[in-house]
């Protein structure tokens, strides 16, 4: 949040009366937090989220979703129920708020091209292994929707996909086993959050960029891993 917080800095002033602030060419730069709340495996709330946004801000350009359920499970214990979960959290939601930022752009009249949805994928997807079937299944029906929504809300809204590796431990890992694993890429490190930041941020502003994906993980969709980094 850091991260992104020193990026709407330098992205421009912003009005003051915000609870941080960052320095930007030599002007100090007031921001604004906003925390809106939604639970987006359920429809009817994700569908309310971007009027409460644009409600309070005027205006959104973009959405970066990032947002994931990540809960286990193989084909041995796979289920409707659990597939449904991850894709309504992992799928449908993106597809929903990509919706309604095309909808909020022909409101206000947009540029082509000045709206952009980022969704956050993984690259495993480019190195699959068995584990954690429902989460991956639903990744890669959202790449595969990156394509389609990029086709389907052209010009007004871009839609970009950005694949970190690993970058974040999670209670499956210990610190020694995480730096271990971060390692393991052609170019012996996989990516920081700094480097998924720098790459939405390109994202964001590469209005000649649409229906593709930026990998960002210093290699790893190059190798072969038989197994989700949370089990090895």
């Amino acid at each position: 949040m850091q991260a992104f917080a020193q990026w709407q800095a330098q992205a421009g002033p912003k009005p003051e009366g915000g609870d941080a602030s960052v320095a930007h060419n030599g002007t100090q730069v007031q921001l604004q937090n906003f925390i809106f709340k939604a639970d987006l495996a359920n429809e009817e709330a994700t569908r309310k989220l971007l009027p409460q946004v644009v409600s309070q801000l005027g205006r959104v350009d973009a959405v970066v979703n990032s947002a994931a359920l990540f809960e286990h499970d193989d084909v041995q214990s796979f289920s409707y129920a659990n597939m449904a979960q991850h894709w309504a959290s992992n799928t449908g939601a993106a597809i929903v708020l990509a919706q309604a930022l095309h909808q909020h752009c022909q409101s206000r009249g947009a540029q082509a091209a000045e709206a952009v949805v980022i969704n956050m994928l993984d690259q495993k997807l480019w190195n699959p292994n068995p584990d954690f079937l429902s989460y991956t299944l639903s990744k890669a029906a959202l790449e595969a929707a990156n394509t389609l929504l990029a086709q389907a809300l052209a010009p007004l809204v871009r839609v970009v996909g950005v694949a970190p590796g690993l970058t974040l431990t999670s209670h499956m890992l210990d610190d020694d086993k995480f730096q271990k694993l971060h390692t393991l890429s052609p170019l012996g490190r996989s990516s920081s959050v700094e480097d998924v930041v720098s790459s939405v941020v390109f994202a964001v502003h590469n209005r000649a960029m649409t229906g593709t994906t930026l990998l960002v993980d210093g290699g790893q969709h190059l190798m072969k891993f038989e197994r989700d980094f949370s089990l090895m």
